[in-house]
């Protein structure tokens, strides 16, 4: 088997319908430690309301380590504007990664914007 087919196998594999990967997260010790899929769908709600949604389809919004990693490999799959992470950041402010250039920056965590979310598999 090659190596492309090995890899098409494995996503078919972990993917669900309407799901895509994002990639591999490394770990503290620079070793890989999870796969980062996208689930599908988004929404434009404050940002308790958003990690609510996320976790009502079966996700959680991303990380800014994931926010990083989808920007990198799946930039055409958000809108180009802002969207927000899990990560608060203070009281009233959360973190958020803009699609249009790659800035992460925090928010009033009232503002409405955009959300996607995210599952994990742990690599053992």
């Amino acid at each position: 088997m090659s190596v492309s087919q090995y890899k098409a196998e494995f996503l078919a594999s972990i993917l669900k319908p309407g799901e895509q990967y994002a990639g591999i997260l490394l770990g503290l010790n620079g070793q890989p430690d999870q796969h980062i899929i996208l689930l599908p769908g988004d929404v434009e709600k404050p940002w308790k309301e958003a990690k609510a949604w996320a976790t009502s389809i079966g996700g959680e919004l991303p990380q800014r380590r994931e926010q990083s990693l989808l920007f990198a490999n799946l930039k055409g799959e958000f809108q180009q504007r802002a969207y927000w992470s899990a990560e608060p950041n203070g009281n009233g402010w959360a973190w958020c990664q803009d699609f249009r250039n790659g800035v992460q920056l925090d928010y009033h965590t009232f503002s409405a914007l955009r959300a996607r979310a995210v599952r994990r598999l742990v690599i053992e």
